[in-house]
């Protein structure tokens, strides 16, 4: 058991280290913008870690075989990193950028910007693999980040917190209104963006989506 333990603890360990790898990357930029350029599309940079108990109760609701390898290829979102930028341009071009780097591989993007969900939440959400180097070798870890606006933020985590205080069972009138919010929060994106655009000039990145 102790051995298990043990085991389980270095598994995990790897995501942590990898998730501060990402971490460590997009810190780098932000304060090469900070130092280099007139305007830093990074707002905010925060990250979690799936507890044990939260990766068991998903493999047991995948049907996953309760193996190391089982979880390493069909969980990919154990370490989690979150971008907040000013604007969607700011977004793509952040993910752009962070995806550039040698040593990222991108897995899988969602791009809820250009296709928002139902609910009208909007983010771009990447998988990267980074690997993270320890004495017995070098170790890829899949790693999502999720990247959005200070609007749309705000409007996840309301979200995220009805939908915790109702356990999942929001009454139907609440979620029009969510949903209202929604388009609300990306007509206050468009609208921000335009304004700086007047004041700065178009950006010379593009709005497009992250290549695979």
């Amino acid at each position: 058991m102790r051995a298990l333990r043990d085991e389980t603890e270095r598994f995990m360990l790897r995501y942590k280290f990898g998730m501060d790898e990402v971490i460590t990357k997009l810190s780098i930029l932000r304060e090469e913008f900070s130092l280099d350029h007139d305007y830093n599309p990074i707002e905010h940079i925060s990250s979690r870690l799936k507890s044990l108990d939260s990766v068991i109760a998903k493999m047991q609701r995948k049907g996953i075989e309760p193996t190391f390898e089982s979880i390493r290829e069909t969980i990919t979102d154990i370490a989690g990193v979150r971008v907040t930028c000013s604007f969607v341009t700011d977004a793509y071009r952040l993910a752009e950028l962070l995806t550039a780097q040698r040593d990222i591989r991108v897995l899988k993007t969602k791009d809820y910007i250009a296709a928002p969900k139902e609910n009208g939440y909007q983010s771009l959400h990447l998988i990267v693999e980074v690997p993270v180097f320890l004495s017995t070798g070098a170790h890829p870890v899949a790693v999502e980040v999720q990247i959005r606006t200070i609007a749309m933020d705000f409007w996840a985590s309301l979200e995220h917190k009805i939908y915790y205080k109702y356990d999942r069972r929001v009454p139907a009138e609440l979620l029009e209104e969510l949903t209202d919010a929604a388009h609300t929060a990306a007509e206050l994106d468009a609208r921000m963006e335009r304004l700086h655009r007047q004041l700065h000039g178009a950006p010379a990145h593009g709005r497009g989506r992250v290549a695979i």
